[in-house]
């Protein structure tokens, strides 16, 4: 198993490296960079994204400035070395850990990232919560009662959530729960109101739930569906087994059988995929339900940074989640191992060696 970390770790440094270098030749080649953007408001000149052909690669409005101007935004960017020797600077800089400043935001990454996690962690964990906790109990009841009327009306219900994408179900409970056009229910824009600190505890805690409904409820019931029918099909797999037949031949009752002896194996692949899981809701956002609800979180983060070309902000946070990713799928290959012990990753290596 060891041997097996040992290369799964070193196979995450050439990940790593194709990513960055991926990403970094996109997004030095798009036109309208930093220095374009920053021209551009010192001139006073609205540009919607028209780039001229030249090789200076300088929008048009940027010609109010002098070309000392220009170089003097190439050198404060970074821009005036080659786009190889910035990108072994960039490497070296992220082996330590160093992330750069943010070119729209004027502070560390690394600080902006940490600030903005809170309201991404409260969305991404209630809806990991709230999943997990409904979908599995869930997914158990449909298989046990597989093919009943429960079961054909609940996936009914469950696909066409599930079709239904997250942002246009949250353009629509703001239209009908958030003032637009019907009631108003629920706030929609951030997760605290103004007077917060004013608020009791428990009006605190009120006020809280209150703003995170509709973004929750958003993000929840598009995933209710992969889950739910996860479990529902691990469980009708090991149900029609021969060691499910031998027990209910001992005479077991039903709920002996279920969660005594396919219980434990029905949920080895829903369990290895918890660590991931649990890992992906803390440091991820989605992009647009932060968008939507103008949430203050890393998914609002990433598309404000893509606008404004804020090019250290969107390869850190790249490379921070590449790299909690890779180390989320390896955690998930060793629970397999503690879940199932018939794995043994040892034999699979010395089998390839031999």
């Amino acid at each position: 198993m060891y041997y097996y970390i040992i290369k799964r770790l070193f196979l995450m440094i050439p990940t790593l490296l194709g990513v960055l270098l991926l990403t970094f030749a996109v997004v030095q080649f798009v036109p309208g960079g930093p220095v374009e953007q920053l021209a551009n408001q010192l001139t006073d000149i609205n540009v919607s994204g028209e780039a001229s052909s030249s090789s200076s690669n300088i929008y048009r409005g940027s010609s109010g400035l002098s070309e000392e101007h220009l170089n003097d935004l190439k050198v404060f960017y970074g821009f005036d070395k080659p786009p190889i020797e910035r990108f072994i600077d960039l490497v070296i800089n992220y082996i330590s850990f160093d992330l750069g400043d943010s070119y729209f935001h004027h502070q560390s990454v690394s600080e902006l990232i940490i600030s903005k996690l809170p309201v991404s962690i409260s969305l991404g964990l209630w809806t990991f919560i709230i999943i997990y906790t409904i979908c599995i109990p869930l997914g158990i009841k449909k298989a046990v009662t597989h093919g009943s009327k429960f079961d054909l009306v609940s996936s009914t219900l469950i696909l066409i959530g599930y079709s239904i994408p997250g942002f246009v179900l949250g353009i629509s409970l703001i239209v009908l729960l958030g003032g637009g056009s019907f009631y108003d229910v629920f706030p929609t824009r951030g997760i605290i109101s103004d007077n917060w600190n004013e608020l009791s505890f428990v009006g605190k805690i009120l006020d809280y739930l209150w703003h995170m409904t509709l973004p929750i409820i958003s993000s929840v019931i598009g995933s209710f569906a992969i889950m739910t029918m996860l479990t529902k099909n691990s469980f009708i797999e090991e149900i029609n087994k021969q060691y499910v037949m031998t027990a209910r031949a001992k005479g077991l009752s039903n709920n002996e059988v279920l969660y005594k002896h396919i219980f434990k194996n029905a949920l080895i692949p829903i369990l290895t995929g918890f660590p991931a899981q649990f890992i992906a809701s803390f440091f991820t956002g989605s992009i647009l339900i932060e968008t939507i609800f103008s949430l203050d979180g890393i998914g609002l983060l990433s598309y404000e940074s893509i606008l404004h070309r804020d090019y250290p902000v969107v390869l850190g946070t790249l490379f921070l989640f590449t790299l909690l990713g890779l180390f989320a799928k390896l955690i998930t290959d060793i629970c397999y191992l503690f879940v199932d012990p018939r794995i043994k990753f040892d034999s699979v290596d010395s089998g390839k060696n031999s």
